[in-house]
């Protein structure tokens, strides 16, 4: 699935004809009152249809045609309200129908108490169950791989086609229900019971109708609220002060003068522009847990990242060996070849792959029948204790020199520069060791990830400072932040530096965000303001962020920053080019209501409107039409480019505030040169 292409198509016939349905169904009053700008235009309907329908049970004049007229253009105002929002929500739901269509009928294969296998419904699953899947097989539900290693097909979830690694242990044991394994097998423990899976999360949360206001929009809704009472208030005081100078106005006219006058345009297109935010987010796959995540998303003043399968790869791999003292190449080749027959690590398996790239051999009978010692956080060493009593370790510097001396040996003079030169250009040096004697250090290096640097310049631009978090040594992290091009950093951080850095940024008003995928990074997901969590990490770290990214690639935060701003921006540019349209308004309505009784008011009358009746339906019409003609920039956002707060402000202001005074000029001018002949 390629997200270019998805994103390209706006709106789909499929989307408009379950909208247009939509628009209708929404005019049930218990509906449309959660939209108390749009309810008052559609109880002004409603009033305006009786008045047409039966004006003398009401006292009113028999202007049945103009009466009429303005009902329907009324009708259509709601409609088209209706219509942005339903097809913003249509957006959500067909990409909900979408993903329902990956949840088929699964069978599992489950492991009973009493070690057999069982083969039951993916329903029947629950959180804790082991099941085994095998090449072939649909992985049933959310889970940890525990044992075995293998490629998962995750296109159905994340429309990447490349198959991804899945083993146990690490940060990259997360597997989605729902995805397919292409190669070997896996154990995996359920970690979700049915209907709460990720993907359950995912249909909920990409369907529109769902969506929370978020507090922005919430304050919004007040003050348009505010400003559709206040002028409320307006129009009732206006009748009996306009049949004070002998003007008489009908109901009709008043209502058409309130409908032009409070902010309508935004009010219908409010909803959209929020499901439009949170769809644009799922778009470039990415999961929104809510609105207000993506909004905050566009106020982010800090970013830290996780250096580990963020900023780098995360599979440190052998990539040189250095012999130290008086030990030559294919000695320690040959010793780190041994140490690590039995380790099953990333580390391990590249050093293995490494000496035989590199044509060096070794006696694999020494292995034989040997004690494989594993990597502990205690020791930070892992190795062998060969049958003929002999003893090879691989480890941390330190702690290998440490062993090496409780053994009785020497350490030679050059292991610290080796060993600092490596960590100076980015690497992390394993020592390997056989007995009391140190041989050399292995070279494992880290590669940032492919245009790492452009990213980070482009968070520059729109003022985010970036920090990057990592265990490595200062040497090791100064070289990899160097290369990757980030602000700042921080070695040797644990679990709790990250989070003290994160409120230290908070504590200065600051709003933070903070990309990770290991279980150690989830405390600051959770802390952060926007925690963004890679779907190939751990469950942990995904339970705790309030955004996923299902590509796993942590550039992706300038994505979710960008919509972040659109989303606000797209609210605040509508916001004012609505309120301005009513300043247009406001010289089309006013003179012409009252200057056939005060004729000085004539001066008023700047658009030149042929008379009082048609600027009214003019500037009535012009204020139900600009809804739908607004409806592809709700969707689509406005144009977001990196730049300072000011001159954003200054270029919306001009754009959107100027250009809502001119528009309904215009607009209103030209709808009246043809409502002039009509009537």
């Amino acid at each position: 699935m390629d997200s270019t292409n998805k994103r390209k198509k706006l709106i789909t016939s499929e989307i408009v004809k379950y909208a247009l349905g939509q628009s209708f169904v929404k005019l049930n009053p218990m509906v449309m009152i959660k939209n108390p700008v749009m309810f008052v235009v559609e109880l002004g309907t409603f009033i305006v249809l009786l008045l047409t329908l039966f004006p003398s049970s009401f006292g009113a004049e028999a202007n049945f045609g103009f009466n009429l007229t303005v009902f329907i253009v009324l009708l259509f105002t709601v409609l088209f309200a209706n219509l942005a929002e339903a097809i913003a929500e249509g957006r959500g739901k067909a990409q909900a129908n979408a993903l329902k269509q990956t949840k088929t009928d699964v069978t599992a294969n489950k492991v009973q108490s009493g070690g057999g296998v069982k083969s039951v419904p993916a329903t029947e699953l629950r959180k804790g169950d082991i099941v085994i899947v095998a090449q072939g097989e649909m992985i049933p539900g959310d889970g940890e791989v525990i044992a075995g290693i293998a490629t998962v097909d995750e296109s159905a979830i994340t429309g990447e086609s490349a198959p991804v690694m899945k083993e146990a242990g690490g940060d990259f044991c997360s597997v989605t229900g729902g995805t397919r394994v292409v190669s070997d097998q896996i154990k995996v423990r359920i970690t979700s019971d049915p209907g709460e899976s990720f993907l359950d999360r995912m249909i909920s949360l990409v369907e529109g109708a769902k969506r929370q206001k978020t507090p922005n929009e919430i304050a919004l809704n007040i003050l348009l609220i505010t400003l559709t009472v206040i002028f409320l208030i307006v129009v009732v005081t206006l009748a009996p002060i306009a049949k004070y100078v002998g003007v008489n106005l009908e109901i009709p006219v008043l209502i058409s003068l309130l409908v032009c006058l409070i902010p309508t345009t935004i009010g219908g297109l409010l909803s959209a522009i929020g499901i439009a935010g949170m769809d644009r987010v799922t778009q470039f796959n990415v999961l929104a847990m809510s609105g207000k995540a993506v909004e905050a998303a566009g106020d982010i003043n800090t970013m830290i990242l996780d250096k580990t399968g963020t900023i780098t790869f995360g599979n440190r791999m052998a990539s040189d060996i250095m012999p130290v003292g008086q030990a030559n190449v294919a000695d320690v080749a040959s010793w780190a070849a041994i140490s690590s027959i039995q380790d099953e690590t990333p580390e391990g398996r590249s050093v293995m792959e490494w000496v035989r790239k590199n044509g060096y051999t070794f006696d694999e009978s020494k292995a034989r029948d040997a004690e494989f010692i594993e990597f502990k956080a205690e020791t930070r060493m892992s190795g062998m204790d060969l049958k003929n009593g002999w003893k090879v370790r691989k480890g941390a510097i330190d702690a290998v020199k440490q062993w090496v001396t409780t053994q009785g040996g020497t350490i030679p003079a050059d292991l610290t520069d080796k060993g600092n030169h490596i960590a100076s250009e980015g690497g992390t040096p394993l020592a390997v060791a056989v007995n009391d004697q140190m041989l050399g250090l292995i070279y494992l290096k880290d590669t940032v990830k492919p245009g790492m640097r452009e990213r980070f310049e482009q968070l520059r631009k729109m003022g985010i400072k970036t920090i990057m978090c990592t265990g490595d040594n200062p040497l090791t992290a100064a070289t990899i932040a160097r290369e990757a091009g980030v602000d700042d950093f921080i070695a040797e951080s644990k679990p709790e530096d990250k989070i003290a850095v994160i409120r230290r940024e908070q504590a200065e008003g600051k709003l933070v965000a903070m990309t990770g995928d290991g279980t150690n990074d989830a405390p600051a997901l959770a802390q952060a303001d926007v925690g963004l969590a890679m779907n190939s990490g751990t469950i942990a770290a995904k339970e705790a962020a309030n955004m996923v990214d299902l590509d796993s690639d942590p550039s992706k935060i300038i994505e979710v920053v960008s919509i972040g701003k659109q989303l606000l921006m797209t609210r605040g540019a509508l916001t004012t080019f609505s309120i301005a349209n009513d300043v247009a308004k406001y010289f089309a309505i006013i003179p012409a209501m009252f200057m056939l009784a005060i004729p000085e008011m004539h001066v008023l009358n700047v658009m030149g409107l042929g008379s009082p009746m048609s600027a009214i339906l003019s500037a009535l019409i012009f204020n139900a039409v600009i809804i739908p003609l607004l409806i592809p920039l709700a969707m689509k956002g406005v144009a977001y480019k990196p730049m300072s707060a000011s001159k954003l402000l200054s270029r919306n202001l001009v754009l959107y505030g100027l250009g809502g005074v001119i528009a309904p000029f215009i607009g209103i001018k030209i709808i009246d040169l043809v409502v002039h002949l009509w009537i």
